[in-house]
């Protein structure tokens, strides 16, 4: 019997609480990894931050766009895309489709949905001009690194953190 399909659209305010569910369960994961910058928001904060469209910056409301992957009307995965331009003049003009979240639920991975999320924030990117997609990534998060890394990504640069 063949698995139902993978649903990749723009999100709708209603889509909050499943996104939210969603996005605990990163929180979780990532503060597993990095407790001392990680933690767990409460979910009615997540949940009002996509109701009413705050996930991204105010002035890139017009160049940012949420997708969900919706299976069976429930959302299983998110991921948010905005638009970027380098304010260093070294930087060549280039426009950047930044993948800013992107998440699917642990109980959907390993079936293609974060790869079907990544093309539709790609291809959004394209239909903006962007000449890149990029994105951050925990180094020791090993599981995001061979992904990006199997859907065509390479590291360009790297951030480096000291505590004060």
């Amino acid at each position: 019997m063949a698995e139902p399909a993978i649903t990749i659209r723009p999100a709708l305010a209603d889509d909050a609480d499943g996104i939210t569910h969603v996005f605990l369960e990163s929180a979780e994961y990532h503060a597993g990894i990095d407790p001392e910058r990680y933690s767990m928001p409460a979910a009615a904060e997540i949940s009002a931050r996509y109701r009413k469209h705050r996930q991204h910056p105010q002035e890139a409301t017009t160049e940012s766009i949420t997708f969900v992957a919706e299976l069976n009307k429930d959302i299983v995965g998110f991921a948010d895309v905005r638009l970027e331009r380098s304010p260093d003049p070294m930087h060549r003009k280039l426009t950047y489709c930044r993948i800013v979240e992107i998440a699917v639920s642990s109980r959907h991975q390993n079936r293609g949905i974060g790869a079907a999320l990544m093309r539709a924030a790609e291809n959004w990117g394209r239909e903006q001009n962007a000449e890149f997609a990029c994105l951050e990534y925990l180094a020791p998060n090993k599981r995001a690194a061979i992904f990006y890394e199997h859907n065509g990504y390479r590291v360009a640069a790297l951030t480096a953190i000291k505590r004060l």
